[in-house]
């Protein structure tokens, strides 16, 4: 558990009206759900590392997210070759998730803290657990290891500590990037 104190992971909605869930750890795994930008920024003052489940750069070639232009990242691409699924950036609520994304990156790269970008997705297909059963996830979670709590978990929640995760195992050089020239994901 050395370390896991400065990860913080955020599982992001594209609007501030929509749940957004964090996991960090303090002794004890806290979890739960927020909803404005400022909240997410304070949040986030006290870690070193941000993991955040949401598109931080835009493909090669687009200035905007209104631009016309590639649909996907490089980065997107390899995923897509790894077989795993997932939202181009240009699709309706994936646009206002990417410019919050980009948004949110902007602010606390101001403030000295790394962020870097995860899909909890694809950490769920590559260790063979179905994105949306919950009971696999958590009962992941705890063969890794994780101290849950005994409640239920939204999967806003289960997303967030997905992206606790990739940053611990990211600060003990045991993640895994998926890179391309105009942006990175890490997985596990």
């Amino acid at each position: 558990m050395k370390g896991w104190e400065r990860v913080l992971g955020l599982d992001l909605a594209g609007s501030p009206k929509r749940k957004t869930g964090y996991a960090y750890f303090d002794g004890k795994l806290r979890v739960g759900t927020l909803h404005t930008d400022e909240e997410i920024i304070s949040l986030a003052q006290g870690f070193r590392l941000v993991m955040i489940d949401a598109p931080l750069s835009l493909p090669e070639g687009r200035e905007s997210i209104e631009d016309k232009g590639p649909h996907y990242r490089e980065c997107d691409l390899k995923l897509k070759s790894m077989g795993i699924r997932f939202f181009p950036i240009s699709l309706g609520p994936m646009r206002l998730l990417t410019e919050r994304g980009i948004r949110i990156r902007g602010e606390l790269e101001k403030k000295g803290i790394q962020i870097l970008e995860t899909f909890p997705g694809g950490v769920y297909d590559r260790l063979g657990v179905k994105r949306k059963d919950k009971r696999a996830i958590r009962e992941l979670y705890l063969r890794l290891g994780l101290p849950l709590e005994e409640r239920n978990y939204s999967q806003d929640e289960l997303d967030a500590i997905a992206c606790f995760l990739v940053g611990v195992y990211h600060l003990e050089g045991r993640s895994k990037m998926v890179d391309g020239k105009d942006g990175r994901i890490f997985l596990l």
